[in-house]
């Protein structure tokens, strides 16, 4: 699992390989991912965007960002967790992802919940750290 904490707000990622829906043949890798928030703070917060930073293992760099999650625009009162599941198709066997959320509170106030960067690997690929 990774995680981060801005704000109060705690982002878990656990990321896994998706092997029936992945085609190494034809370069075609795809990886699920779970996400928990929770929300550790004092005030109600909205999640009204999303924002993602992909990059491939060559380099190749993809952005997507846009309203909500998974279709939803999810509230969290103090105390509250919400849990979500997606994914994310790549043309190499490896890469890592992160972003940041967009929060909203009760009197307008906005701010970004950082995503903590997780990798995506194929099973049984070896990492090399320099």
């Amino acid at each position: 699992m990774y995680r981060a904490l801005t704000r109060d707000i705690e982002v878990l990622v656990e990321p896994y390989y998706l092997e029936e829906q992945s085609d190494p043949d034809d370069s075609r890798y795809v990886w699920g991912y779970r996400i928990v928030i929770s929300n550790h703070s004092g005030k109600s917060v909205r999640l009204t965007h999303r924002y993602w930073h992909i990059t491939d293992q060559n380099g190749q760099v993809d952005e997507v960002s846009g309203p909500g999650v998974v279709g939803e625009q999810p509230r969290l009162d103090p105390g509250d967790t919400y849990e979500y599941s997606s994914g994310c198709p790549l043309d190499t066997p490896s890469g890592m992802m992160y972003g940041t959320y967009r929060m909203e509170t009760d009197d307008g106030e906005s701010f970004d919940v950082a995503i903590p960067a997780f990798s995506l690997d194929s099973p049984g690929m070896v990492r090399t750290l320099n």
